[in-house]
């Protein structure tokens, strides 16, 4: 614990010299310009303050924003323009100053008034302080949005605090001095009053967002250095902090108590063998899986647009209430979740007649994955019949505290939540689980099992799913390595197996690489039946992507299903399928991208 406080704290000081606190730096130095020598210190822990809170007790209300918004965002821009235009008319900053300064003796006892109107504009400066959030502070955030938030939390929110304090205190006591140099040779009141219309203009270029777009675009920029925007992405994504991070997240309650059942040997809450059988309930050969009481399910939360409902309703768990219930978290372009939906369409069109019903929670992985008409256009590619829900904002994933795509809960006609299943496999044993519950829900009359054959990974698959965005990229997976930005890089003639090189000019953001200027190339030795690459296209347009095999165009006979005489024209946002090959084996794959395609991760299979 100790240690990955010491990383929060290294990543909250690198954090404040990057340029996204650039929107709150113009009101920092203004206000820390002004008044006695103690405000700057309070202006800081009065942003400290506000901050830790924003991200920890109020991201449980904002159920992951994190950062304030809605009325405590108002009312801290109305706080900064009103002392800035307090700071244009020097008499009114007295009269304002003279009631606080009394409350000196409670304060630090160095010299110097304005402490406490530094900590009246410091805390309204915490709760517009939204910088780019890393794995450390993304973590703290997400954690405390689902309600989990817990001393070792908070120990790691208010050292990622202090780390950014520290660098910001520099700025505020560095910027004062130099200012204070310019008042000496300045007339009148020009500095306070200049001071104060910078304070004014920045609230209201926060009242209308334009600082949350402003870090959008540095976030997304490719002409600034990785250091400069990034300066603590290799210690935020190393191993060593990611599996400390992964410890402030509680494991699943469904999964524990799954666990627990399983080891305590309880005995399978199943109908009589006799009375199931002569039901036609188990399925021959195949063991019904114990079903224990994981406790109730919880509601669908904070989500977007449905699908497959009547008129877009929104379905409620009490609204479900007597039927059986399959909550599925799964995202349209991971492989492992496509490979599922086989077998949940056959389970709904056999069953949904008998009392069954599915609801699949499409939870993102990828930004372009929360656009409500890719997901239409998915649902619809795929034949899903069953209602969808958009779960962009994580809300439902949250409440069940889920961690894996794909993830199935089963749930009974009361509302509990009885079996977990997370990844692909055992078919037959949730289709034996489904006829139980249908069968303990008063169903008598129920259909023969599935025949159909379900795909499944093969059996001598190597190569491990591989991102190709800079926050995601394994270093070691790549040779020579590859980093966010622009870079040119120059390819790699012998990649070792599960090893992949770029060649070409390619521009790498937090999710995907695209070439820059002139077409690039993505080099891949991996081993596999079949391989898919999410893939999008700017704007929609169709733009071609070639694919070779061990350096030669693709025959007809391994290409995948988007592949046509070695090209595959990208036009949507999705997964498509470039290798497709009888057995596993290992290749050399080869994807020349042109400009304006984008490429996010492969999966295989």
């Amino acid at each position: 614990m100790l240690l990955l406080l010491v990383f929060a704290l290294i990543a909250g000081a690198g954090t404040a010299i990057t340029p996204c606190v650039l929107p709150v730096l113009p009101a920092l130095l203004s206000a820390s310009a002004a008044g006695g020598r103690r405000r700057p210190f309070g202006i800081v822990l009065g942003l400290a303050l506000t901050f830790t809170i924003a991200i920890v007790a109020l991201a449980q209300i904002a159920k992951g924003v994190g950062l304030a918004s809605g009325a405590t965002r108002t009312l801290a821009v109305i706080v900064l323009i009103s002392f800035g235009l307090i700071m244009l008319i020097p008499e009114l900053a007295e009269r304002v100053q003279a009631p606080l300064s009394r409350l000196a003796r409670f304060g630090p006892r160095s010299r110097g008034s304005g402490f406490w109107t530094g900590l009246f504009v410091g805390g309204a400066l915490g709760f517009v302080c939204a910088p780019c959030a890393g794995p450390i502070l993304a973590a703290v955030i997400s954690v405390s949005a689902s309600g989990n938030t817990s001393a070792r939390v908070v120990a790691v929110a208010i050292a990622y605090v202090a780390g950014l304090s520290a660098v910001l205190t520099l700025y505020s006591v560095g910027g004062r001095r130099v200012l204070d140099l310019v008042r000496r040779k300045a007339r009148g009141h020009v500095v306070e009053r200049t001071l104060g219309v910078v304070l004014v203009l920045t609230g209201v270029l926060m009242a209308f967002n334009l600082d949350v777009r402003f870090e959008d675009a540095l976030a997304t920029s490719s002409s600034l250095p990785s250091f400069l925007t990034d300066p603590t992405r290799a210690l935020e994504s190393s191993s060593a902090v990611q599996k400390r991070l992964a410890s402030l997240r509680p494991e699943s309650r469904f999964a524990i108590r799954q666990r627990e059942a399983d080891a305590s040997g309880v005995p399978a809450d199943i109908a009589n063998p006799d009375t199931a059988a002569a039901a036609g309930v188990a399925i021959p050969g195949v063991a019904t899986p114990a079903l224990p009481d994981l406790g109730p399910a919880p509601n669908f939360t904070d989500n977007q647009d449905w699908f497959n409902t009547q008129g877009g309703r929104p379905l409620t768990m009490s609204g479900l209430r007597g039927h059986v219930v399959i909550v599925d978290f799964w995202t349209y372009t991971c492989i492992n979740c496509i490979r599922t939906l086989p077998f949940l369409k056959a389970l709904y069109a056999d069953y949904h007649p008998y009392g069954l019903e599915i609801v699949g929670v499409e939870t993102p992985e990828f930004t372009f994955e929360q656009e409500a008409s890719n997901v239409e256009q998915a649902i619809q590619a795929d034949g899903i019949r069953y209602p969808v829900v958009q779960d962009n904002d994580y809300g439902t994933w949250n409440a069940y505290q889920n961690e894996y795509w794909p993830a199935d809960y089963f749930i009974d006609a009361k509302g509990d939540v009885r079996r977990t299943q997370f990844g692909e496999g055992d078919y037959k044993q949730s289709e034996a689980a489904v006829r139980e519950l249908l069968f303990q829900a008063g169903v008598r009359h129920l259909p023969p099992p599935i025949t159909a054959k379900i795909p499944t990974p093969s059996q001598g698959m190597a190569t491990p799913e591989t991102y190709l965005g800079g926050d995601r990229a394994d270093e070691e997976d790549f040779s020579p390595a590859v980093h966010s930005g622009v870079h040119s890089y120059a390819g790699n003639g012998s990649l070792q197996l599960n090893q992949s090189a770029l060649k070409g000019t390619w521009r790498l953001t937090s999710q995907y690489a695209t070439p820059v200027s002139s077409p690039g190339e993505i080099s891949l030795d991996f081993q596999a039946a079949k391989v898919y690459l999410v893939l999008t296209s700017v704007g929609n347009l169709p733009r071609r992507v070639e694919v070779l095999l061990n350096g030669k165009p693709i025959a007809a006979s391994a290409a995948g299903a988007d592949v046509h005489d070695a090209f595959a024209t990208v036009r949507g946002e999705r997964l498509y399928s470039l290798v497709s090959m009888p057995t596993d084996e290992q290749r050399l794959l080869t994807v020349e991208v042109p400009p304006g395609v984008q490429a996010y991760d492969f999966t295989f299979g």
